[in-house]
């Protein structure tokens, strides 16, 4: 093998690391993540954590935009390895993104999952059912929407050329 064909070998191994890890949260902004706690304590006390970075993840119950702000309110849903939102039966409560940005309704739809990495701005009571309810606000640094084809389940192929998923 010639210097040239290890130096290729090299490089299209280097490549496919790197576009293989190119589907979630930047390495920059997972490195400021400052909250290590549960979602269910700082929902309690969300105002006890202003100024922390959070990593949240969920799916989008609603899409609210205006001249001036956009809120995504979520429904929280623990992260698996990938920082993929993972069981979507199991949440803590909800919060909120809220960015000067405008989130288009069409593209965070509802039902699409998210993972936010964002600063912790405070709290927002709104009503659930008639009562209220306090939402953490998260100003978004970085926001993960991920795709709809791809479930959140493992899936196995059997066949050759044929086959299934379960």
């Amino acid at each position: 093998m010639t210097i040239k064909h290890a130096v290729f070998i090299l490089f299209m191994l280097f490549i496919t690391f790197v576009t293989g890890c190119a589907g979630g949260i930047s390495r920059q902004s997972r490195d400021m993540v400052t909250y290590k706690g549960s979602f269910s304590a700082l929902q309690k006390t969300p105002d006890d954590y202003k100024g922390e970075v959070v990593m949240l993840g969920g799916r989008i119950i609603e899409t609210r935009t205006s001249s001036s702000l956009s809120e995504l309110i979520i429904l929280q849903i623990d992260l698996n390895a990938a920082l993929r939102p993972e069981d979507p039966d199991q949440s803590q409560g909800r919060f909120i993104v809220q960015t000067e940005k405008i989130l288009d309704p069409e593209i965070y739809q509802k039902g699409m999952m998210i993972t936010a990495v964002g600063t912790l701005k405070g709290s927002k009571a709104l009503s659930i059912g008639g009562f209220n309810y306090t939402y953490p606000i998260v100003e978004p640094i970085e926001i993960k929407l991920w795709p709809k084809d791809r479930q959140n389940r493992p899936s196995i192929h059997f066949g050759f050329g044929i086959g299934t998923s379960f």
